[in-house]
């Protein structure tokens, strides 16, 4: 069960966070520091995160959720229709595969709270019961 404080973090909020030289690492940074909800992604974040990552920023992030700071969650086959449900309701934003399996994963656990720097889709987008997702604001 996810905590209902819980935030759900998106591709660019890990980018941000373990990228070097990225423009956002400071906002991510302080983001965390003043945040203690607890973090929870779906697994294919972590994967499109390390496209974007160098091999010891991979590193660092993957020892980072290994020590428990990002809970990460499996979509489980039987989630697949779902998903790709999603990806054909929101086919007019041509959705990746990463971000219907963090949508899958706000409907099923309830928890609305997402931290990325796509507000522009997931303001689009609907969590359980049709509500609006709730992205925190986190870049300076």
């Amino acid at each position: 069960m996810i905590p209902a404080n819980a935030l759900l973090v998106d591709t660019g909020f890990l980018v941000a966070l373990f990228r070097r030289r990225d423009r956002l690492r400071s906002a991510a940074r302080n983001f965390l520091v003043a945040s203690k909800a607890p973090l929870v992604t779906a697994a294919p974040v972590i994967v499109e995160t390390c496209f974007f990552l160098k091999a010891e920023e991979k590193q660092n992030l993957l020892e980072w959720v290994r020590r428990g700071a990002l809970d990460v969650r499996e979509a489980p086959l039987d989630a697949y229709p779902r998903i790709s449900w999603l990806i054909g309701k929101h086919a007019d934003r041509d959705p990746d595969f990463t971000d219907m399996a963090l949508l899958w994963l706000a409907q099923e656990s309830g928890c609305r709270r997402v931290l990325t720097v796509d507000a522009a889709d997931f303001a689009v987008y609907r969590g359980k019961s049709g509500k609006a997702l709730d992205l925190p604001q986190w870049m300076d």
